[in-house]
């Protein structure tokens, strides 16, 4: 009806050159879209490129060689690696933690004869975090409760030196070594403290096997030893695994210094403030302070860790950062490579 009172009112000649240039204007629009996409697309996949990292044909674990001529190894060795490589935040924390953390582990392994490779645990257990597990582990090395204790760790109300990094590591290498004495194997020690060793002594006789590569396992403790293995490998690696890391980019150890009490202190926050710092930076360099009080009924020696003075402030802390060939690449570099 429109239409039609719409042509009376103009000539025929117009009205078809009106159409034209409407369709002529729809089909630009569209044909301006579809050029659009297409170039986005074409952008995208330009810019986002996807590589499969690099698996090492010779990898060791504590100087143990990873039997890759077995399909399954390798298959699930590549599954860790490309996790690690992939799984950006997580692995670039993994970076910033360890570099504050492992010049405090590294000496009470050496100090104990347990392989350098065992520190990459702390790393698959908690990724250096004061984590709990829906079982009840808690600390950078994941005890549970029972295990703690039996290993000398105090666990209480008040105290849990599962947080304790120095008390904890030591427990830990004494965990190792008993393990090293029933296996004598580090492979089989490190699936152990994953799946206990009584679990694994059950499933080396149950296989009648006497190597972690010939077991079959629940896909926790079967994934565990590559976790760590690829933890290892694009850390040592970075660029290979695509991080390139400055200096700025880590988190340094903090220097500090330890007051040693043997008697009760009923009000930390007031212990704190007393020593120049505040509760929460106790706590934050203590993790194993439980409350507000450390009631000590037995004249127990603790050692309460301070930080020196000035170094809480993160300018302070970086300015002195040593640059290290093998980790940092500075903006130049990352440029000329790419």
């Amino acid at each position: 009806m429109c239409i039609n009172l719409f042509k009376k009112r103009i000539p025929a000649g117009i009205f078809m050159l009106l159409l034209v240039i409407v369709a002529m204007v729809f089909i630009f629009a569209v044909s301006d879209k579809q050029t659009l996409e297409s170039e986005y697309r074409h952008v995208f996949s330009r810019s986002y490129q996807i590589l499969v990292p690099v698996t090492p044909e010779n990898v060791t674990f504590a100087g143990e060689v990873v039997p890759q001529d077995l399909f399954y190894v390798r298959e699930s060795l590549e599954r860790e690696i490309l996790a690690c490589t992939y799984m950006h935040s997580s692995t670039i924390l993994m970076f910033k933690r360890a570099y504050r953390w492992f010049p405090l582990i590294e000496p009470i392994l050496k100090k104990n004869g347990i392989p350098d490779d065992f520190k990459y645990i702390a790393v698959a257990e908690s990724n250096f975090a004061n984590v709990v597990s829906p079982s009840g582990a808690e600390g950078f090395w994941q005890f549970m409760k029972p295990t703690a204790q039996k290993y000398d760790l105090e666990v209480t109300d008040e105290v849990d030196e599962r947080y304790h990094v120095e008390k904890a590591t030591e427990a830990a290498c004494r965990y190792f070594k008993d393990s090293y004495r029933n296996f004598g194997s580090w492979t089989l020690v490190a699936a152990s403290y994953n799946r206990g060793m009584d679990g694994i002594a059950k499933a080396l006789l149950n296989q009648k096997v006497q190597t972690y590569y010939d077991l079959y396992l629940n896909d926790e403790t079967a994934r565990y030893i590559y976790r760590i293995i690829a933890s290892k490998l694009v850390y040592t690696k970075p660029v290979q695994y695509g991080f390139y890391l400055r200096a700025s980019d880590f988190y340094p150890p903090i220097p500090t210094y330890v007051i040693t009490v043997d008697t009760s202190i009923n009000d930390l926050p007031q212990f704190a403030l007393d020593h120049g710092i505040n509760y929460r930076i106790l706590r934050e360099l203590n993790p194993w302070l439980k409350k507000y009080t450390l009631i000590n009924k037995f004249r127990k020696q603790y050692g309460l860790v301070f930080p020196q003075e000035g170094y809480i402030y993160t300018d302070t802390l970086r300015k002195d950062l040593p640059v290290s060939k093998t980790f940092f690449h500075d903006t130049l570099r990352i440029n000329q490579i790419r």
